[in-house]
């Protein structure tokens, strides 16, 4: 099963954890251990399978096993649980055609959802189909134009001002494939500069947001919400005399944290706690994932109207606050409705 370049070589070697039945630290409900089988890059797993989740969740008897990528994946396991971020059209077919002929092992996620993450313009989409009015706030997207890689970059102002959108704009890679480019933000702030960047790109409006963003964490029912360091306000008076375009780092790295931020309650306010459980709920149920998290920001000067901005599939958790509990605790809950199912039935 060695996927064509898919997995460096360069990558250290996977240790493939050895199961016993008869260890200590067992499932209360099931009398056995549940099997983590995962495939992740190198960079996933040691952001992700930390030593202090990997103590905690053998104690409750949940035991991660390396799925070995030189060999057939059915000839691996046998697995409670599949977890798995690979990019690829090869793996997909590979952990799809698992799930069609292991039905009874859960696999996170479906891999046609997690492709529905890879296009910033689909995975939007969802949101702008929402109606949360009855929530405690408003929740959308920032208006946005999609252009597309057959288009001459030269087109692009006329293109935006064809569609209306007012300046500053942020561009974003229209395919999130991973890679570090995938990630890289620009900032334009006239409609001149735009010819400098490449298709394919999604532009959308800057919001104003106070310089801070929610990061809304969803394991399967439960949300976490960090705050973020952003981008700050763009005044009228800076944008007259600003021009160009402007790259800018990515916001979700954990030196960003701002939740010991002394900050004005009116920008620090978490987004209410009815709108992230409706959103989440929709959200989940619309893509068909359970391992996903929301970018989100306040419009300035309002107190409840929000704009997501992003959405990302396995996000790093393991920045999210007691993350190994919340983990460990969503395995359980899934391998035990699976066996109440199955005595149900």
């Amino acid at each position: 099963m060695r996927l064509n370049g898919e997995i460096s070589s360069g990558e250290e070697e996977e240790e493939v954890v050895v199961v016993e039945k008869s260890e200590a630290g067992t499932t209360p409900f099931l009398g056995q251990n549940v099997v983590v089988g995962y495939a992740l890059t190198a960079k996933k797993k040691k952001s992700f399978l930390q030593p202090n989740f990997i103590a905690l969740a053998r104690s409750k008897g949940i035991y991660f096993v390396a799925i070995d990528l030189s060999k057939p994946l059915q000839e691996q396991g046998p697995f409670d649980v599949v977890l798995h971020k690979l990019l690829g059209e090869e793996w997909r077919e590979i952990i799809e055609d698992f799930r069609q002929k292991h039905p009874d092992v859960i696999v996170l996620d479906a891999p046609d959802a997690i492709q529905h993450l890879h296009n910033r313009q689909s995975m939007l989409q969802d949101v702008v189909d929402l109606n949360l009015s009855e929530c405690n706030g408003k929740v959308g997207i920032p208006r946005q134009l999609v252009i597309t890689k057959e288009k001459d970059p030269s087109t692009i102002p006329y293109e935006v001002t064809k569609a209306g959108l007012k300046l500053p704009l942020v561009a974003k890679p229209l395919v999130v494939d991973g890679s570090a480019k995938s990630h890289e933000l620009f900032l334009a702030y006239d409609e001149f500069s735009l010819s400098e960047l490449e298709p394919p790109l999604v532009l959308q409006e800057f919001v104003n947001h106070g310089g801070l963003l929610f990061k809304i964490y969803i394991v399967g029912e439960s949300i976490k919400v960090v705050r973020r360091f952003s981008l700050p306000n763009i005044s009228k008076h800076e944008l007259s005399k600003v021009s160009g375009v402007y790259r800018f780092p990515r916001v979700s790295c954990a030196a960003a944290s701002a939740d010991d931020a002394d900050l004005d309650p009116s920008i620090a306010e978490h987004p209410p706690r009815p709108l992230l459980e409706r959103l989440a709920k929709e959200l989940r149920h619309r893509l068909g994932l359970r391992l996903f998290n929301v970018d989100m920001i306040r419009e300035y000067g309002t107190k409840d109207v929000f704009y997501v901005i992003d959405i990302n599939y396995f996000p790093g958790y393991g920045k999210m606050p007691d993350y190994e509990h919340t983990f460990t605790d969503f395995l359980l809950s899934l391998v035990q409705n699976k066996y109440k199912k199955k005595l149900t039935a």
